[in-house]
């Protein structure tokens, strides 16, 4: 037997707690329906204490995205929603997920609507997930509703692989310098600093830091890796901090190479992609601003609609507060205020999604070709510096030789 704790009214709209004795949470809502009581809540008064074993485990995008659409297909079919969860508890292949499927399946068993049980699971589903199912629940369109949360997950993971793709090669070139520099410091700084001992005198300032650099590097990297990890764990703080994120997020929409532009783009789509599929769902246009917000990756875009909000509160328009922020092209706002002038804000949405998208992959392949010279130059510079401070001694004994 396990202790539960339910939240419940009455037929007069009277809110009572307590707790209930019972193998699952599915008799416990059968009492509480024999004494006519509608369940509003119910949840385990103790936790399981067992070793988690799926508790670093991840839910890839495309794992959620598939079981999105099946469950979509299964519902449309005609299939009750629980019978559909049962099926994907058995064809799912991410634990994790899984076990998120069975605890939404006991709780909808229990009487909770499904939107809410997906609620209790915020870190696998997003708040645009759970709007767009609260909203086909409530419009009884929930095929509808998964349908287009599928498409929309497929849309995102869409540009997620595209920004990864254009940071593979430069991160495999900063990669390779870097081993290049610290073989070079560590194994052939060294064997020259040995030979610059015999000839005496004072070496150029060049050779001196680099000499400097791989003692420091052969007999203090215990300090060195410290400080990177300190250094990085510092920044993923600051990062994600209320002062940081902001300061991060601009600096990243003005990197240089068009690294910035793509940013932008990246960020645009998102957040006109998701606008669009939550107007289309019927999710209420202040919540589906909070959300859009929230969601578009970018604290710039957030503190956009945030004005954008206040200004729907006073019976203002969408696309005015857009014209004052820097992140949003004048193209943006003109779209959207004819999409609301003319009551096709979500068609309006969609098509500046589907721009921008096109936009993201033509940068993608332009950054490609941009950073290939640079990232020559760069490990060329590297090379060039060690060799160069290592031969500079030699040429000063040959000048006094001759």
């Amino acid at each position: 037997m396990a202790a539960y704790v339910f939240k419940a009214i009455d037929v007069a709209g009277t809110v009572s707690r307590g707790e209930v004795d019972a193998p699952t949470k599915q008799e416990v809502a059968d009492k509480l329906k024999s004494r006519g009581l509608i369940v509003v809540d119910i949840a385990s008064k103790r936790k399981d204490v067992n070793l988690n074993l799926t508790l670093w485990e991840r839910v890839k995008p495309q794992d959620l995205t598939v079981m999105t659409r099946q469950l979509a297909t299964m519902v449309a079919s005609g299939m009750t929603l629980l019978r559909a969860l049962y099926v994907l508890e058995a064809q799912t292949d991410s634990k994790k997920l899984c076990a998120a499927i069975v605890d939404v399946r006991k709780d909808v068993e229990a009487g909770l609507l499904f939107s809410d049980a997906l609620a209790r699971h915020a870190k696998i589903f997003s708040p645009l997930y759970i709007a767009m199912v609260r909203a086909g629940e409530t419009g009884g369109m929930l095929e509808d509703s998964l349908i287009r949360t599928a498409d929309q997950l497929e849309k995102d993971a869409s540009l997620r692989r595209q920004v990864k793709a254009a940071m593979v090669y430069p991160s495999v070139i900063i990669s390779f310098a870097l081993l290049v520099l610290l073989a070079l410091v560590a194994f052939l700084v060294p064997v020259f600093a040995k030979v610059f001992k015999d000839f005496g005198g004072k070496l150029p300032a060049m050779t001196q830091f680099t000499v400097a650099m791989s003692n420091g590097l052969t007999h203090y990297w215990y300090v060195l890796i410290g400080f990177v990890a300190l250094a990085t764990f510092g920044f993923r703080h600051w990062k994600r901090s209320e002062r940081g994120r902001p300061q991060w997020d601009a600096f990243r929409l003005r990197i240089p190479f068009k690294i910035g532009d793509i940013v932008q783009k990246v960020a645009l789509a998102r957040w006109s992609r998701t606008l669009s599929a939550l107007v289309a769902a019927g999710v209420p246009i202040l919540n589906a601003l909070d959300i859009t917000g929230k969601t578009a990756g970018n604290s710039i875009v957030e503190r956009s609609m945030a004005s954008v909000i206040e200004s729907v509160k006073a019976g203002g328009t969408i696309s005015e507060p857009l014209k004052h922020a820097s992140v949003f092209p004048a193209m943006v706002t003109h779209m959207v205020g004819v999409g609301e002038e003319t009551g096709a804000l979500d068609s309006m949405l969609s098509k500046i999604a589907e721009f921008y998208e096109d936009e993201v992959a033509a940068s993608v392949k332009a950054l490609t070709s941009i950073l290939e010279p640079v990232m020559i130059v760069f490990v060329g510079g590297i090379v060039g510096f060690i060799v160069i401070s290592m031969y500079l001694p030699l040429f000063n004994v040959y000048n006094q030789i001759k």
